[in-house]
């Protein structure tokens, strides 16, 4: 049997490079959240890189003394909304830690009650049915309740240690002037020590993942701070008007969440929100959630044709694979993190992918 050497060297060197590229990945992320302060600051220094280039060219300063303005008037407002975050999320946390297993009592009863008045003989179901049906109800009550509780306490846990944030706080605030005021410096040095292959290649993969990653994360970060913000604002204003609504922050914050999913919305919160509301006779706030909604909505749909100028290239469906596979290894989180995996991987291996994965690896040339 002859082999064919030059093909299976071929073969051989193809699966090394792939292999190699998704080992550096790895490093990449494991490395991005050890450096999590440094990966923030270098994020919040491309979102102002605009503004000081905006005052450099308005007023003739030079490049630092443009990031110090900048530089102070984003450390005052990042600073001031962690502070006000952090108290307001302890404050709302606790409280509704304390209130957890009423709240779960009260859905409990109204799910009993709807489990006796409901007539089930209509659907014909058999008494095994319901019996599986009242025990999954209860489980999942159970389940959301232990999941609910866990995310509160970790949420305090973290607010309580107080100095490991203001440590990552402070190195992230002082990073971001440094990576501001001396961009160009930074930059030389990295060519300056890397070879000029490497510096090539990273160049262009950089560009495109800024085009592709970056526009989408800007955009989309843009879309989700909207809604929270409105959600926030429509919350706080109901509260004061006389609605019952207890956790505007939390709320809000759990909004934003969800609407940043890909395939899901702010829509997949509040809809269930508002039939609860009407089911416990409260259609005046069922109302105003589903007009705030509305705005929210509208908002979005405004904003989104400006701000998201191409599509990814994504398909939904590969979409939310990303995201099972991302909640499956890291949780809930790995919903939001599984869909921007993907964008860089496809942006990685683009020219593999237009050509056919196995195609390009395994085909006779």
């Amino acid at each position: 049997m002859i082999v064919n050497l030059p093909y299976w060297t071929r073969v051989l060197k193809n699966i090394l490079y792939v292999a190699l590229i998704l080992i550096g990945l790895y490093i990449a992320l494991k490395l991005s959240v050890f450096y999590m302060p440094f990966l923030v600051a270098f994020i919040i220094s491309l979102m102002i890189e605009p503004a000081i280039k905006f005052i450099m060219n308005k007023t003739k300063l030079t490049r630092r003394t443009s990031s110090i303005i900048i530089f102070v008037i984003v450390s005052i407002i990042i600073l001031g909304s962690i502070t006000w975050l952090i108290i307001t999320l302890f404050s709302e946390s606790s409280s509704l830690l304390q209130g957890l297993n009423d709240n779960f009592d009260k859905i409990y009863i109204h799910f009993q009650n709807f489990m006796n008045t409901f007539d089930f003989n209509k659907i014909h179901l058999s008494d095994e049915i319901l019996g599986v049906i009242q025990s999954s109800g209860s489980e999942l009550l159970n389940q959301a309740s232990n999941w609910i509780r866990n995310a509160l306490t970790g949420v305090i846990e973290v607010i309580t240690s107080l100095p490991s944030i203001a440590i990552c706080i402070g190195i992230t605030v002082v990073a971001l002037y440094f990576i501001c005021a001396d961009k160009i410096y930074i930059l030389d040095q990295i060519e300056h020590h890397l070879p000029k292959l490497w510096v090539k290649k990273m160049r262009i993969h950089l560009k495109e993942l800024i085009q592709t990653l970056g526009g989408y994360l800007k955009a989309e970060a843009t879309l989700v701070l909207v809604s929270f913000i409105i959600s926030l604002i429509g919350l706080y204003i109901l509260e004061f008007t006389g609605f019952n609504i207890q956790y505007p922050l939390l709320m809000a914050i759990f909004i934003g969440f969800v609407d940043a999913l890909p395939i899901l919305g702010s829509g997949t919160v509040m809809i269930p929100w508002a039939i609860i509301c009407a089911i416990n006779g409260d259609f005046n706030l069922a109302i105003a959630i589903v007009i705030l909604l509305i705005i929210m909505s509208i908002a979005r749909q405004v904003l989104e044709p400006k701000l998201v100028r191409k599509n990814i290239g994504v398909h939904p469906i590969f979409t939310l694979i990303a995201m099972y596979t991302g909640f499956k290894v890291i949780g809930i989180l790995g919903l939001l993190i599984g869909p921007i995996i993907l964008i860089i991987f496809k942006n990685i291996f683009a020219s593999l992918i237009d050509q056919g994965v196995f195609k390009t690896i395994f085909d006779k040339k």
